[in-house]
């Protein structure tokens, strides 16, 4: 699952791959904004098939914390 969401980072983010790693912090690490956090949310929930839940959204704060919601959520 970390290297299908790390694809989406480099080919639909325009993140350097060599910034992503497990414990990287989207704001902090990888400079996103609130708008881009919404926007990978709404990829994943594409390419996954699943659906994120509204409160769990602000705990989502590292590459860790997708990848674990990814496989206990995703199709």
């Amino acid at each position: 699952m970390f290297e299908k969401l790390k694809e989406i980072l480099v080919e639909e983010m325009s993140i350097n791959p060599a910034d992503i790693t497990l414990d990287a912090e989207f704001i902090s690490d990888l400079g996103f904004n609130s708008l881009e956090l919404a926007d990978l949310v709404v990829i994943c929930e594409e390419k996954f098939g699943v659906e994120f839940d509204d409160e769990v959204l602000p705990n989502l704060l590292t590459v860790r914390d997708v990848v674990n919601y990814l496989e206990l959520n995703a199709e």
